[in-house]
Formats: structure tokens, sequence, C-alpha cells
């Protein structure tokens, strides 16, 4: 045997083997995302003054950004402001001082998977149980606690935290003490299948909205049911123009500034109403949301005008999304467009918001009627004490940034309303 032979063959296999492992390693950790640094509260001057940045932990097992203005002065009643998608409890900096200075805690956290608040490494293949909306009450009712109240004056939610508002009432009405939902009316829960025991159950009907909307002309589809795909975190985080640039036209298209905004009630839930919505709500078959705002991308001029949303605020959403992505806040798209989850709701069916309760909503929003019926049930049947419903005037979906002043003062009204402060009338 040549010893010297079989000797070089081992080292040659061995350093084939070692090879072929750095190379697996190496591109395991090009796909793998990179660790994140970890973030500390805003740097000075990003808040008005009387607003701190601040982190709580261990609540429900993850650590919550919080804004938060009327601190210093113990013993007032709190107020819980929940933001929408894709913002930010940064999205709050104009109402809050005028709520503490009523008297009032005014709390904003960034939600589970928003801004530096855990959560934001999520992955779309991750489960997304944690971002179901009954564990979106929990997050609430643990930030609560933490903070040392046993209930808050108020729960206000907008977009999509206007339903984690409602929820919060439906759930634990003896924490949450009353309700102001914006922009995004609440329906009910859903309903049980009732009195069917002796009675044969007509066949489920298929939902074929979805597939309606692919076969007008041009086809196409929902922006939930987009938001619930793979692409659509890249679509906007990598968008072509830029991420600045995508979240400028996207606030621009949604807000009173894009003159298009006249919106009117829907008469069903139909393909061929939910065809006269603008294309961000119900968006062309081929084009990603990055594609579909870039066509009414503000003026220079215009952005210049736009004193709602000025450079510097913006700059503040596009580096937390640059940094964070939109999958934290996408999990919850795909949490309703899946129905997993349904099941846990049905357990509340039939109930109602008893507190008292109010809507506000832009004038120019079209998300106030995106969902047929559900301004009018929210105002029957799942709000029994609903003490007033108000459509701002050159507001548009960003009504608390865009009309601050008459949104702060609709709150402070309603908080002080007799029936809100539990005193007799």
């Amino acid at each position: 045997m040549d010893l010297s032979r079989t000797f070089t063959r081992r080292r040659l296999i061995q350093g084939l083997v070692a090879s072929l492992s750095a190379g697996v390693a190496t591109k395991a950790r090009a796909q793998s995302p990179a660790p994140r640094t970890a973030v500390g509260p805003y740097a000075p001057g990003v808040l008005p003054s009387g607003i701190r940045s601040r982190f709580v932990d261990n609540v429900n097992g993850i650590r919550m950004h919080v804004l938060e203005a009327g601190f210093d002065v113990p013993d007032r009643p709190a107020v819980l402001l929940v933001h929408g998608f894709p913002e930010l409890a940064f999205s709050w900096r104009k109402v809050m001082l005028p709520i503490a200075s009523a008297g009032f805690r005014v709390i904003a956290p960034d939600l589970r998977g928003y801004g530096r608040t855990s959560g934001t490494d999520v992955q779309y293949d991750d489960d997304f149980a944690p971002f179901r909306t009954l564990n979106g009450v929990r997050d609430m009712l643990g930030l609560v606690s933490a903070f040392g109240y046993r209930a808050v004056a108020a729960v206000v939610g907008h977009d999509f935290g206007s339903p984690v508002a409602a929820w919060c009432s439906v759930v634990r009405p003896d924490v949450f003490r009353s309700t102001v939902l914006m922009s995004a009316p609440f329906g009910g829960p859903p309903e049980l299948p009732f009195d069917t025991a002796d009675r044969p159950q007509a066949a489920a009907v298929a939902d074929t909205i979805y597939d309606d909307l692919a076969k007008l002309s041009p086809p196409r589809k929902h922006y939930q049911r987009y938001y619930s795909t793979r692409e659509a975190n890249d679509n906007m985080r990598h968008a072509p123009q830029g991420l600045d640039t995508f979240l400028r036209a996207y606030y621009h298209m949604k807000s009173a500034d894009w003159r298009q905004n006249q919106p009117f009630p829907l008469k069903a839930r139909t393909a061929s109403e939910w065809e006269k919505l603008p294309r961000y709500y119900v968006m062309d078959l081929n084009k990603g949301m990055a594609e579909t705002v870039d066509a009414e991308m503000p003026s220079s001029a215009q952005i210049a005008a736009c004193r709602w949303l000025p450079e510097e605020e913006l700059r503040v959403y596009s580096d937390e999304y640059s940094r964070t992505g939109f999958q934290g806040g996408l999990q919850s798209y795909r949490v309703g467009s899946s129905g997993r989850f349904t099941s846990e709701l049905q357990m509340f069916a039939g109930r109602t918001i008893d507190q008292p309760s109010m809507f506000v909503g832009g004038k120019s929003d079209w998300g106030v009627y995106q969902n047929p019926g559900a301004l009018e049930r929210m105002q029957k049947t799942a709000c029994t004490q609903m003490l007033g419903v108000h459509l701002v005037e050159g507001a548009g979906h960003w009504v608390q940034q865009e009309q601050p002043e008459q949104v702060a003062k609709l709150i402070v009204q309603f908080l002080q309303n007799d029936a809100v402060r539990g005193e007799p009338d």
C-alpha cells in the first residue's frame, strides 16, 4: 500500500468537504436575515416637547416601545391610543399633548411587529398566531397592567387599530371603559350558527368575490388579500422608486390631498361595487402596491405644501420601515385572510360594545365605506351607546394627522362627556 498516496487522497477529500461546508454555511448566512442591532428610544428632537419615548419589558412576552404624554402628574386616568398600518405610535404625536392637557396620561405603543416593539424580525413563513386578534387584546391588556392601571378611561384605535380597540372593549369592558373607533367601523363579532339542531342547514355559500374581482376588466384584487401574500413586504420595502418615495405616494393617495377621494356608501359587498373603490383598495391584478401608488406621486409643490406630513416627519416612518420591513404589520392581514382564528372570535358572538363609544373618520376617507353596511351595523347593533359619528372636513384616511386639532377636540369632548365620566345626566 502506498501510504503517502492514501494520505494525499484523504487530505484532498477533507479539503473538498471543508470547502463545501464553508460554501453551505456562507449561503445560509446570506439567506438568513442579518441580526438586528437593539434600538433605543427616539433621539431628542424627533417628538414634540412633552412626549417621551420609552420601553416596557415583559408585556405578553415582548418588549414594547411606547410614547407617553401627561406622565409628570401622578394618578391621572389613562387613555390608550392604538395605531394602524403602515403607521406607528408616532402617528399620534399631534393629538397626545392636547389630550394630556385635558388631564389624562396618554399611552401610545408601537404594536407587536411595528417600529421598536418586538416582533419586527418575523418572516413570512413564521407562524402568524402571535398576531391574532385576541393576542393583540392581550398585548394591550398587559401594557395597561404594566403601567399600573386596572382600567383606562378610553381606548382609541385608528385603521387596523380600530378593530383592536373594538375587541379590547368587547373582551374586557371592565378595563376599557369607553371606545373611540377611527376610520374603520366595527360591525361586531362573527355570528354562530343558530337554531340548527332540528332544522336542516343550508349549504354554505362560497365567497367568490376575489375570483369575481379577477374577472373584471381590467382584472382587480383586494389590497388585504395582496397584503397576505409573500411578495407584499418586499414590494413595499424595496419599492422600485425607493421606500421614502413609496410612503410619500401612499400617504398622499389616501389623504384629502388626493382630490379623487370623494367617497360614498357602497350598495353591497360585490365585485361590481368594490370596483368603484380607488386602486389602493382594489388594486390592478398585475401590480403591487409600490406600482399602484407611484402613478399618483405628488409633485414637488404638493409635497412642499403638505403641512400635515413634512419631510422630516415622513423620514421617521421611512427610517423605521427601512430597518424593520412591513412583515410584522402584514401578519395581521394574513390572520384575517386565513380565517384560521374565526372560531376564537365566535366565542363572543352576540356580544356588543356597551361602553360609551364614538366614531371619527375623514370626510375624504374611503375606509369609512369600504365594508358595505359596517358603518350602519356599528351604530345600530355593535355599539349600544354610540355618542357620535363625526366625519372631519379636510381629512382623508390619516385623520388624526391631517386634522389633529379637530380630532383632539372631539376626543377631549368625548372624554369629558358625563356618560364617559360615569356621572349621572
